[in-house]
């Protein structure tokens, strides 16, 4: 469990620093451009245009990294108080102050948003705006002072003693072994971390003091990628053979590097393969002068080929450092490939990847089994999540209300991955969750939706079911109904589990907020509220129309002592893996007495009209009549 949460940590570190610098990459862009073009040495020199490369260096993307990250804290008043406080390090140095902005940025957002907290309800009507302000002017100049007198000094001698390790290790020909630490970090997701959050800044003050860069090429050369996904063209077997070529395609000309990482996750010493291809491209690179003057985002040859400086040694050097990378990974791949047993389960590998990424993927769907039609004369639909006692009750609870809307006789249930049934015709996933599902029943129709409360599939499969569709009247008598709970569940939606007005600073703290009312009110184990979290770590909780319904794992029904709720309101909303979440159903169910109420929660809040009234409710009163009143 340590081990797992320090990964955790580090992922949700490195997303943060990446999500810097990733919304602004056109910024970077653009200055890369500017400076190839028109600087003495560019594509066409102009003195004039020229004038624009180091303000935007200095200033403007240091500014936006700075706004950026004190927005990721606490949205335009975050982005407002990061972007003076950014101002402090970028006047106190001479260098570009990526890695200042990263600091201030939000640290000023983090400051504003305790001041808020701290004054929440103690100003008087009428003083709102002035307050606002002033505090933000105030804090930031503050902050700003502070980051010119200290933190600016601070990280000027930590980016010059980083620029002279990196020219060290170049003089000394050991800058190939950082491919023992980047290539594997890739597979952890870190490569954006690594590249914007600390190659990019470095390489931009070499890029403004030398006019090109070998860092810019350590983590986008596409070469180790290629290299084994060529071996799998080759050597591979089953799916993983067929889907590699258009994977290749996808990584090398598209850029999208990740779309590799399940098929070196199938066979883990594959890595061996990505270090030695990703060792001998940067070797390439440093015996042959090779670097980028601009940042190449996403990781394509045609990215690198537009950032490459524009005399024909330097396109030598790019493009041999990425071919020779990619022929040492397909000789070593293929060596591997060959001698070893093969799992050509790329679905699951597909799975693991985006459990190790934390969140999901944009590629994910590329490894999904290819399937037919709607089968004809359905009987029964499955709803599956991990645990089966929250996200699938809720889908199966709308979409069983629009089957009998539609005069539909089909069994419409839900319940744990693990407990898919074999007759199973339809089944209804989280996107993340599918591939399970599709190996657990390999024969039903599979369906993916990424939102549970809203999802146009369940129209769109209504419209399929009402063209052809026979069912018999036992099936008809066996539809699992909510209304079979009734007398079971009385009580369990109680006033004093029902939180107004709450503010979190991560889904996490929220999550253990839930879980620690449940455990309170006597309906679970305290070890529930690690599952719950282990839960939304799996497969995100997140059901769309801003609601959030953290429980726990299969696992942890064993923990569930009775079925128990808590609705919490928070009307600022906390991020859940990019969605923002205003209504928190914390849930603990047992032996299905809580399927009513949840059938319920699920048709109430697939009205965002209910959902505005809930998160604006005065009352815990209030809340729930909106919820019982449907």
């Amino acid at each position: 469990m340590a081990q797992s949460n320090i990964k955790v940590a580090v992922q949700k570190f490195g997303n943060f620093l990446s999500s810097m610098v990733m919304p602004n990459i056109g910024a970077f862009i653009a200055w890369g451009l500017i400076t190839a073009l028109f600087i003495p040495t560019g594509f066409f020199p102009n003195e004039s245009l020229a004038k624009l490369v180091d303000p935007m260096v200095k200033y403007l993307l240091p500014l936006l990294i700075g706004y950026t990250g004190g927005k990721l804290v606490h949205d335009q008043r975050g982005g407002v108080v990061g972007a003076i406080a950014t101002m402090g390090v970028i006047v106190g140095s001479d260098i570009p102050m990526f890695l200042g902005a990263m600091i201030m940025g939000p640290l000023g957002g983090y400051i504003i948003k305790k001041f808020d907290q701290f004054i929440e309800g103690k100003v008087k009507t009428g003083f709102e705006m002035l307050i606002n302000n002033f505090s933000a002017g105030i804090l930031g100049g503050i902050l700003a002072i502070l980051a010119f007198l200290g933190v600016s000094p601070a990280v000027d001698g930590f980016t010059g003693a980083l620029v002279v390790g990196v020219d060290w290790m170049v003089a000394h020909g050991l800058l190939p072994l950082t491919s023992i630490l980047i290539e594997p970090a890739k597979i952890l997701f870190l490569n954006n971390a690594i590249n914007h959050g600390i190659l990019s800044p470095i390489g931009a003050e070499q890029i403004r003091t030398n006019g090109q860069s070998i860092l810019l090429l350590l983590e986008t050369n596409p070469g180790p990628g290629l290299g084994i996904l060529l071996a799998y063209c080759f050597f591979g077997k089953g799916t993983a053979k067929q889907s590699a070529p258009g994977a290749a395609i996808i990584h090398f000309i598209g850029g999208i590097h990740e779309i590799y990482f399940p098929y070196v996750l199938m066979r883990p010493l594959l890595i061996i393969a990505a270090i030695l291809g990703g060792m001998s491209g940067v070797f390439t690179f440093v015996l042959l002068g090779g670097g980028l003057q601009a940042v190449a985002s996403p990781g394509s040859i045609l990215a690198i080929l537009a950032a490459t400086p524009g005399n024909a040694g330097s396109y030598v050097a790019n493009i041999s450092g990425v071919l020779v990378a990619a022929v040492v990974s397909f000789i070593v791949g293929s060596l591997i490939l060959k001698t070893g047993k093969q799992t050509e389960d790329l679905d699951e590998a597909a799975r693991k990847m985006q459990e190790m990424k934390g969140k999901k993927s944009s590629v994910a769907g590329s490894f999904t089994k290819q399937q037919g039609d709607v089968p004809a004369s359905v009987q029964k639909i499955v709803f599956a999540c991990d645990a089966g006692m929250g996200s699938s009750a809720m889908g199966a609870s709308l979409l069983r209300k629009k089957v009998k809307q539609a005069d539909l006789n089909i069994l419409v249930t839900n319940t744990a991955i693990s407990n898919i049934p074999s007759d199973a015709q339809i089944v209804i996933t989280q996107e993340e969750l599918t591939p399970r599902a599709q190996n657990k029943v390999p024969d039903a129709y599979h369906i993916s939706v990424d939102n549970f409360l809203s999802s146009p599939e369940y129209d769109k499969l209504i419209d399929q079911l009402k063209n052809d569709h026979t069912t018999s009247k036992a099936e008809e008598e066996k539809n699992v109904s909510a209304e079979n709970y009734t007398d079971s569940n009385d009580g369990l939606l109680k006033e004093e589990n029902v939180f107004l007005n709450q503010h979190f600073s991560s889904k996490e703290e929220a999550i253990r907020f839930a879980g620690s009312v449940l455990v309170k009110g006597g309906y679970v184990e305290e070890n529930y509220v690690e599952a719950m979290i282990e839960r939304d770590n799996m497969t995100s909780t997140y059901m769309g129309n801003d609601v959030a319904i953290p429980h726990g794992t299969e696992e942890a029904k064993k923990n569930v002592l009775r079925s128990g709720f808590t609705v919490i309101q928070v009307p600022e909303g906390v991020d859940f893996d990019g969605e923002k979440v205003r209504l928190i159903f914390g849930i603990a169910g047992k032996d299905g007495t809580h399927l009513e109420i949840l059938s319920g929660i699920a048709i109430t809040c697939s009205d965002m009209n209910n959902i505005e009234k809930m998160v604006h409710a005065k009352s815990a009163r209030e809340l729930m009549a909106i919820i019982q009143s449907n």
